[in-house]
């Protein structure tokens, strides 16, 4: 697959904004003739760095994936018990599965530290009949930190797909406690295997997608199944699987879901806003890409961008697709 190939250009009506707030994560989906998507945000005020310690999970609502999106509800904000994710709730991702709706997220909880709430990072799920009502959290997470290894230390970014055969596929990032803290050790992703939404999630030993140049190999991963087999986008960060040499988005391919390797055409997109007029713009930051399904084929890709380093503009960006006849 040429996943570049895919991609039409976007438009400005296509980006999510809120005045005042940070946008980032959206993972959107067909409910009932409706579009709906599953979005973090935070307080400005707070700034970007802020996302680790106050990061909530909305809901937003649209006709259609390529019309104007409107806040819903806050899903998730602070709790005020002590509960492993009370802090901070981030990174959705949505699949239905046999009638249900199961939000897959990351959580923390700290004492305001930043190291200390990156590093209390846990995967965590919500199930819902409806995207507008009641969204009920499983009490533990879903996917914890290994004893040991290289998920050791925090787990985060959940992406999860139906598998042919009813169980349920998720790949996430992972940092090892055994490297210098609180840094902690290489930024890697791993895969798991479930019978059920919410687990029990079994691990494979082993990290994927791995750059043998740079211990900060990849995050951000979305994972789907087409034409046979399971594709990833997943963040680059030294662009060592685009060849680029640049921080990019990757496409990945898998025959069983358990081992990954870069795609024929292994550049997906770079830090680039393609618009209809022809205009070219380089953002700071692509990333967090999600895909959109109707008739469960993509038709669109979502991703969270920052224009600048400063962060002064932040969005969540629709980019259609051409949809496949395969």
């Amino acid at each position: 697959m040429n996943f570049q190939d895919r991609m039409l250009p976007t438009k400005p009506e296509y980006q999510f904004r809120e005045p005042g707030y940070y946008i980032w994560c959206g993972s959107a989906f067909q409910f009932k003739n409706c579009c709906y998507m599953v979005y973090s945000r935070w307080r400005r005020e707070l700034g970007f760095a802020a996302w680790v310690t106050d990061s909530e999970i909305c809901l937003a609502k649209a006709e259609h994936i390529l019309d104007t999106f409107h806040h819903v509800k806050v899903l998730f904000g602070k709790d005020d018990d002590i509960r492993w994710d009370a802090s901070c709730k981030h990174n959705p991702t949505v699949m239905q599965y046999h009638g249900k709706l199961y939000l897959y997220y990351m959580g923390n909880v700290g004492d305001g530290d930043w190291w200390t709430h990156r590093n209390n990072q846990r995967i965590g799920c919500a199930v819902a009949s409806e995207p507008e009502g009641t969204w009920q959290r499983i009490c533990q997470p879903v996917i914890d930190v290994s004893k040991n290894g290289f998920d050791s230390l925090m787990v985060s970014n959940p992406t999860v797909t139906q598998m042919p055969n009813g169980r349920v596929l998720a790949v996430y990032k992972g940092v090892s406690k055994e490297g210098k803290l609180p840094k902690g050790g290489p930024v890697l992703c791993g895969v798991a295997v479930a019978d059920s939404p919410v687990g029990p999630f079994i691990k494979e030993e082993e990290p994927i997608m791995q750059n043998p140049n740079d211990p900060w190999s990849v995050e951000d991963p979305f994972i789907w199944w087409e034409n046979g087999q399971y594709y990833a986008l997943v963040k680059d960060f030294h662009g060592y699987f685009t060849k680029t040499g640049d921080c990019s988005v990757a496409l990945f391919e898998s025959l069983g879901g358990l081992d990954w390797a870069p795609s024929e055409a292994p550049l997906a997109f770079e830090r680039v806003l393609v618009f209809a007029d022809g205009h070219r713009q380089k953002v700071a930051l692509l990333e967090r890409p999600q895909l959109y399904f109707e008739n469960g084929k993509p038709v669109a890709l979502l991703c969270a961008c920052a224009t600048d380093a400063a962060y002064s503009d932040t969005f969540n960006v629709r980019i259609p697709l051409k949809v496949s006849l395969s």
